[in-house]
């Protein structure tokens, strides 16, 4: 880290002083982690219809951390990962074997997670008040050694893209085409699923559980109105989110309020423009 805080100190901002505002630099290294997490995990999100799908899983994250504080876990993050990854593999397991329909079994998963997360949380008499922080999110308290944990997390996505990108996406586009040539669907989308789950989780007490889905569609639906190929909705996608993420928190830091609600509308605004200039 000392290296970081060194690169920051470089930075002509009032905030980037040596030996003090490290919360801020924190914040900055950890929104450079997470944001090209977002704008990866976004396009296939997008291009498989899984919008709602990333929204339940910010439910079922919310009620693993109910039960990791039932439970007295120290770091209930923890629990909210394990429950979050078994979530997502019912939910492919379920979709699978059923004949409903994909936004029908969201419904139900996602309606029972945040049930049960609210149940669990307002337990004998307990305030729901302590959990107000998740839905809202302080990327100020972003802990070093989270923003490493998830710096392995996107070399991990990024090693994911280049080995299965092809396989993911024939999977998303045409399921039974990718089955005949061979492909693992099932284990395909679980493993995506995971990716997702595990990306939301550790982010949710961060950005905010409230707006944390709008991450994971905005760039690539922002991306997908002026890309003329994959590589640049890619590209599109991750830059977007970056520059959003940037802004956001300066944005935060300068007029008060949530980062991710200020990154959220960056984002909202870059879908416009893009929407505006999509036949150009």
């Amino acid at each position: 880290m000392s290296v970081w805080y060194w690169l920051v100190d470089l930075l002509p901002f009032e905030w980037a002083v040596p030996g003090a505002m490290f919360f801020m630099k924190n914040a900055l290294l950890a929104v450079l982690v997470i944001t090209p997490l977002f704008g990866i995990l976004s396009t296939m999100v997008v291009h498989s219809r899984m919008s709602f799908f990333s929204d339940a899983l910010g439910h079922s994250a919310f009620t693993g951390m109910a039960i990791g504080a039932l439970c007295g876990f120290h770091e209930p993050t923890w629990a909210a990962v394990v429950f979050a990854v078994l979530f997502a593999l019912l939910f492919n397991l379920v979709r699978r074997r059923s004949a409903l329909a994909s936004d029908t079994v969201i419904g139900v998963f996602s309606s029972t997670a945040v049930a049960l997360g609210i149940f669990l949380s307002t337990l004998n008499g307990r305030s729901f008040t302590r959990f107000n922080a998740l839905l809202v999110g302080d990327i100020l308290s972003v802990e070093p050694a989270k923003v490493g944990l998830l710096a392995l997390i996107l070399l991990g996505v990024a090693a994911l893209w280049l080995v299965s990108f092809n396989r993911l996406m024939l999977s998303a586009v045409h399921p039974a085409l990718a089955d005949s040539r061979g492909v693992q669907v099932f284990w395909q989308e679980t493993v995506f699923s995971i990716a997702i789950a595990v990306v939301v989780t550790l982010s949710m007490t961060w950005v905010g559980l409230l707006v944390i889905n709008s991450l994971l569609v905005l760039p690539a639906a922002a991306a997908r109105n002026v890309a003329r190929n994959m590589r640049q909705y890619h590209l599109f996608s991750l830059l977007g989110a970056v520059l959003a993420g940037i802004a956001g928190l300066m944005t935060s830091y300068y007029l008060g309020g949530s980062a991710g609600a200020a990154i959220t509308l960056y984002l909202a605004v870059w879908f416009i423009l893009t929407f505006l200039v999509r036949k150009k």
